[in-house]
């Protein structure tokens, strides 16, 4: 498998812990820990940014090299 040039970040100061990052991933990439949400499995990560796209908070961003912002 090849290595993936991106992270995704949680702002754990702006999550609420509603836990659609959960809900809404495809891939599994997300538990709950303590009530939080935490990335359990990076490498299953196919940056769709559901996670981001669907949190009410702003609190995830998925990014990283190979972004459009150079």
């Amino acid at each position: 498998m090849s290595e993936k040039n991106f992270e995704i970040k949680i702002n754990e100061k702006a999550c609420k812990r509603c836990g659609i990052c959960i809900a809404f991933c495809p891939k599994k990439v997300f538990s709950s820990e303590n009530d939080k949400p935490v990335v359990v499995n990076p490498d299953a990560c196919t940056k769709c940014k559901l996670c981001e796209i669907r949190c009410p908070d702003f609190a995830i961003v998925v990014g990283g090299d190979d972004d459009d912002d150079k």
